[in-house]
């Protein structure tokens, strides 16, 4: 039985009607690797149940404690069924990406049940039309609850359902019996000791957090750091607004040595400032279309950093991050200097956090009162208090490595991915991107409302790509053909020959001797 920590719990807290809050994911395999090239559903059901064990959260859910006294707690799930989680579906007919970009938001409409193990997953066949995929593809839609996993645990707990070379082994089922669920007398008293340790917490995080606001004020005294926008110069837009329950997601795939050779351009540039800058120049094309670009004023995006400490734990699940705000550089045109911008501006949201620890900034929540913090958020969700104050970005931009090598599900071959993010009021565009195996998806999910028309975002930001891409790569010389030797003419060619001729040795015309017989005495 582990707890939740402050963080992961407001993921609960927040949920309303409209909102639910789990991540997520739209991955494509190719069946071709697959013995026979055509797998089962049962087949997945086992293949799943032999490695489900190697992540916990997948067969653990929440106990609230009674009167939300305190935190909720991981338990595992003595009821636990694989197939109430896995199920199977499949597109209508023609099966393209547009279909598939519908299923996966409709899917990612309705809430999890926070009664069992918080995911779900869809398998979907039918892709016989989505361009680029090999005959007889599938996908995998997941969801998993925020309060389960970041960014990075997610990215962990799904390559745990992988395997690194192809070929499908199924494999046993671990044997598994899960603890007995706590009652709530139990969970009291857990509660009440908590509580009595809160004063000693609460003194280690003031000792740490003495020193690092030194640290702070020191370096912006000496102005060692610049302090970044302040949150009234974020412009209201419309995506800072109320949500309704319905989502859309659309995404574009590049190469990761194009994003490589972009950030190269701009002296200190990282491949998050390129996919950063690219975002801004999609958001300046769509905005300046609808005539609702801001004019002075950049466009601000929330990036979350992970804090964790120890990379082998993040298939247990739970979020360790924090938030750096970064310009878009909406306000710019050129392409180079958007990305200068960004460049700027996340070195100071990053020496910002580095003077203050991105650890420290997460933990002074754990001290609200579980019961305060689960009132909050309610008030703060239901009622819509976000849409009606100052917004302090108008974005979300998470950046999430993953492995760079091949993966297989099932024997089956990941293709590409898509990241699903979350869509709340006053958050109500979220881009998740995500690198596999030499490659970079950016998946824009939005509300329905919001954004009627997704897949013109899209094409804006492929088009920003395209434009920072030819700014920002010289293009290559052609490689000269190799000339070939002038042919000669038959003159030429004669006098040549002739020329040839004269310099050879002279051949003797008179016949040779021939050789003596076996065993004759040479004369």
């Amino acid at each position: 039985m582990e707890q939740l920590s402050p963080l992961d719990a407001s993921f609960l807290y927040l949920e309303n009607e409209r909102v639910s809050n789990h991540i997520g994911g739209l991955y494509i395999y190719d069946q071709s690797t697959v013995p026979g090239a055509k797998l089962r559903f049962r087949q997945i059901l086992t293949y799943l149940a032999a490695r489900i064990h190697r992540a916990p959260r997948y067969r653990q859910k929440v106990a609230s404690v009674p009167l939300n006294l305190d935190h909720p707690y991981w338990v595992d799930d003595d009821k636990f069924d694989l197939e109430y989680h896995v199920r199977h579906v499949a597109l209508p007919q023609p099966g393209d990406w547009r279909q598939l970009c519908i299923l996966a938001s409709r899917i990612y409409d309705r809430p999890l049940d926070l009664k069992r193990p918080l995911w779900s997953m869809h398998v979907v066949e039918g892709l016989d039309n989505v361009e680029g995929l090999p005959p007889g593809s599938f996908a995998i839609i997941t969801k998993l609850h925020h309060a389960a996993i970041d960014g990075v645990s997610s990215v962990a707990m799904n390559t745990a359902l992988h395997e690194t070379e192809p070929g499908l082994r199924q494999g046993d089922p671990e044997p598994w019996s899960p603890d007995s669920p706590p009652n709530e007398l139990e969970l009291l008293g857990r509660a009440y000791l908590n509580n009595l340790a809160q004063p000693m917490k609460f003194m280690r995080v003031m000792a740490e957090s003495v020193p690092a606001s030194t640290r702070l004020l020191a370096t912006i005294g000496e102005d060692a750091i610049r302090m970044p926008s302040p949150i009234g110069d974020v412009p209201q837009t419309r995506f800072n607004g109320e949500v309704s329950g319905h989502r859309v997601v659309n995404g574009i795939s590049v190469d990761l040595s194009d994003i490589r050779e972009m950030k190269n351009a701009v002296r200190g540039a990282t491949v998050n400032d390129v996919v950063i800058a690219i975002t801004g120049g999609a958001l300046r094309r769509y905005l300046e279309a609808r005539g609702e670009l801001p004019a002075d004023k950049s466009l601000i995006t929330l990036s979350p950093v992970s804090v964790r400490s120890d990379a082998a734990n993040a298939r247990n699940g739970g979020n360790e991050v924090a938030g750096m705000l970064a310009s878009l550089g909406t306000d710019i045109a050129d392409p180079l200097q958007r990305l200068e911008a960004v460049r700027n501006s996340t070195a100071d949201s990053k020496e910002l956090t580095n003077a203050v620890g991105a650890r420290l900034m997460t933990d002074f929540s754990q001290f609200i009162p579980s019961a305060t913090t689960g009132m909050a958020a309610r008030m703060f969700s239901q009622m819509g208090l976000a849409t009606q104050m100052q917004p302090s970005f108008n974005t979300v931009v998470t950046n999430v490595p993953g492995p760079q090598q091949p993966l297989y599900f099932c024997g089956a071959e990941l293709v590409n991915q898509y990241g699903l993010g979350i869509v709340q009021n006053a958050q109500a565009l979220f881009h998740t991107v995500l690198s596999y195996n030499s490659k970079v998806t950016i998946t824009a999910m939005s509300d329905r409302e919001v954004m009627p028309d997704p897949e013109f975002y899209i094409s804006c930001l492929r088009e920003a790509f395209i434009e920072l891409r030819d700014a920002a790569i010289p293009p290559k010389k052609p490689t000269p053909p190799r000339r070939k030797p002038a042919a000669k003419s038959r003159t030429a060619k004669s006098r040549t020959a002739k020329s040839s001729a004269a310099k050879k040795p002279a051949v003797s015309r008179r016949r040779k001797s021939p050789p003596p017989a076996p065993g004759a005495a040479a004369e």
